[in-house]
C-alpha cells in the first residue's frame, strides 16, 4: 500500500536519540519490509490531540500494555 509519508527502517529508527527524534518528520517505520508503526512527530497541539484520538481508537481494537509484555 502506498504511503504519503517517508519510510524508515527500524534499524535506523532505533539509532536515533531523543533530540534527533524531535527533529524527525513523521514517518512509517518498517522491519524487513513489513509495517511496524507510524511515528507521529506532532508539530502542533491540534495534530497531537488528533493523534491521541486515533491512538485511542487503535488501542480499543487490540494491543498490550508495556507491563503485560515485560512480564511475559
Amino acid at each position: 500500500m502506498a504511503t504519503l509519508i517517508p519510510n524508515i527502517p527500524f534499524s535506523e529508527f532505533k539509532k536515533l536519540k531523543a533530540n534527533e527524534l524531535k527533529q524527525l518528520k513523521s514517518c512509517e517505520v518498517t522491519a524487513d519490509g513489513n509495517y511496524l508503526f507510524t511515528f507521529i512527530n506532532a508539530q502542533t497541539d491540534y495534530i497531537k490531540l488528533q493523534s491521541e484520538y486515533n491512538a485511542q481508537l487503535s488501542n480499543s481494537v487490540g494491543g498490550k500494555d508495556i507491563s503485560e509484555i515485560l512480564k511475559a
